[in-house]
């Protein structure tokens, strides 16, 4: 797929009216101070960075985190908004430092993995820390999983143990004891609270630290956290970032970005299972020696309320927090007023939504492009904003637009997948190795499955997906997963789920199902089975069809283009 117009290319990179004067609160000093490349293109049609290469090194993400503890030492690190709990960096830093004394009291090694099923918590941040200074592998889960879900991912992960706040318990003891095999794995619960059978946190944070052990982490093999994710397609895999991936796509945020080291601060409402609350928000905070506030959950007045009361200057966002901002009659100038900028990241963000944000508060927003399986940054803007631009490839990586037809690398305005190698890229998925195969080539490129293109200038441009992934609100929803429970269903024949467009949310799952004879099952019924199964923004938002038959190819492969049109 070939984009030739000149015109459209230059729409999207040089035109003045695609581009957004930036809040003069935000200046980007270091964007000019960084040494630029005089052209990001090879004679390959390989997309380098304009931000030359930093010198990323090569320690485990404790001993980095801890070192920035050590330089902002009395600095509150993280607050929770609304009781006021705070650590300051050097508490943060002991706190962790007990509470992995504690985990290697009780057994805890190298290699084990832990699971953290919880809301925005300032312990989040601690318990990583622990986790990852004795070398135990932290996979996050989404807390909105139902039991189903949550056991999928702890059987798979293999957790030996899963923190959890008191209103999720219930969920985490029904998952666990799903299956057996749970009930014998899982050794222990931890819990920010008490409850019958579970062991507080409070209680390992009261450890002297005297078992802290010295644990030899090799940062670019060893696994620091496992999210799951889906990938290209299909049922959600354990991305194996390593504490070399993390630590350098800190590095590569911040070096695009505008950020006043203990001075600015963030705000934590992104959820922290996420990759993108995890790494760019919570630690990208704490790296840059600002405070963190966190929120458990989006809640518009409470959401307000801190953005005004703790003076946030940066706000990382998702598009349906921007256009509640962009539309909402609440959302007074005053609770903006000490916002530098804002990035929105995890779902395609419109031009429209933007320049409707940024006409009403006059503030830039910069768009990033990510995946879990890049730790996750890949792009983000810079100024001046420039509408539907992901920006430049993050320093210390390189790009390229692959035709999907030829395989041949393409050049400035043409379309086709986007390819990228870098020190964020994965490990590999846990345990499949074929799905790891399929995502990153002999060569060490891994393959998006998105199709867009770079100008000139080396900005990316998202054009679509190749892969059949669905995104609501910026979470991923795998239809094989959808699927795989409507075909559980008594009266279902045949079904097959696409995403249809929404410009609030980004796409809403819907569903067509084939009836079986003599059956007349209805819309309601198919939705409320489904809604009792899944995650709240995995339902079936989009509706459902019944249709005769469902398109298929020879290979047994859902058409789902002819089911969109």
């Amino acid at each position: 797929m070939k984009r030739s117009s000149a015109e459209r290319l230059l729409t999207w990179c040089k035109t003045s009216s695609n581009q957004i004067t930036h809040h003069p609160r935000c200046r980007f000093p270091h964007i000019n101070n960084q040494v630029r490349q005089q052209s990001v293109w090879s004679k390959e049609n390989i997309v380098r960075s304009p931000i030359a290469n930093a010198d990323i090194p090569n320690v485990s993400f404790s001993e980095y985190i801890f070192s920035r503890c050590d330089e902002f030492k009395d600095n509150t690190a993280v607050i929770d908004f609304e009781s006021g709990r705070n650590y300051s960096y050097t508490v943060m830093k002991g706190a962790a430092i007990k509470v992995a004394s504690a985990l290697t009291r009780l057994g805890y090694k190298k290699g084990d993995v832990i699971a953290v099923y919880s809301a925005n918590v300032p312990e989040y941040s601690i318990i990583m820390l622990a986790a990852s200074s004795i070398g135990v592998i932290v996979t996050p889960a989404n807390p909105s999983y139902t039991p189903g879900e949550l056991a999928i991912q702890l059987e798979h992960s293999k957790a030996k143990a899963a923190f959890t706040i008191l209103p999720l318990l219930p969920n985490l003891k029904e998952a666990i004891n799903s299956k057996q095999s749970l009930a014998s794995s899982v050794k222990e619960i931890f819990i920010l609270g008490e409850a019958e059978g579970c062991r507080p946190v409070s209680e390992l944070l009261k450890d002297d630290g005297t078992m802290f052990p010295d644990v030899s982490i090799d940062p670019k093999n060893d696994i620091l956290i496992l999210p799951y994710s889906s990938g290209t397609t299909g049922l959600p895999k354990g991305v194996m970032l390593t504490h070399h991936n993390c630590i350098a796509n800190l590095y590569q945020v911040k070096l695009s970005v505008d950020i006043k080291q203990g001075v600015d601060r963030f705000l934590g409402i992104l959820p922290f299972y996420h990759i993108y609350g995890m790494i760019p928000v919570q630690f990208g905070a704490i790296d840059n020696g600002c405070p963190l506030i966190t929120l458990p959950k989006f809640d518009p007045p409470v959401f307000l309320r801190a953005l005004q009361e703790q003076k946030i200057s940066i706000l990382h966002a998702v598009p349906p927090i921007l256009l509640f901002m962009a539309k909402h009659p609440s959302v007074s100038k005053e609770c903006v007023q000490n916002l530098k900028y804002i990035v929105s990241g995890a779902a395609p963000l419109g031009v429209g939504l933007s320049k409707e944000f940024t006409d009403r508060h006059e503030l830039p927003i910069y768009q990033g492009y990510g995946l879990t399986e890049t730790s996750p940054v890949i792009a983000i803007d810079n100024p001046p904003a420039k509408l539907g631009s992901n920006g430049p490839v993050v320093c210390n990586s390189t790009a390229k637009v692959k035709d999907v037809e030829t395989g041949r690398s393409l050049g400035p305005g043409e379309e086709g997948e986007i390819c990228i190698k870098g020190p964020q890229v994965m490990k590999g998925y846990l345990n499949n190795q074929q799905a790891t195969d399929d995502m990153i080539d002999s060569d060490g490129w891994l393959h998006t499955g998105d199709i867009g293109f770079f100008c000139e200038e080396g900005n990316l441009v998202i054009e679509d997906r190749l892969k059949e992934l669905i995104k609501y609100k910026g979470f991923q929803v795998p239809p094989a997963e959808l699927e795989a429970i409507l075909l559980t269903h008594p009266s279902v024949q045949d079904a097959a789920v696409i995403g249809v467009q929404d410009a609030g949310t980004g796409e809403l799952p819907k569903a067509f199902i084939v009836r079986k004879p003599n059956t007349n099952v209805q819309e309601d019924g198919i939705l409320k089975f489904v809604e009792e199964k899944v995650a709240q923004h995995k339902r079936l938002r989009g509706g459902v069809e019944f249709i005769d038959v469902i398109p298929k190819s020879p290979s047994g492969k859902i058409l789902r283009r002819q089911l969109r049109e």
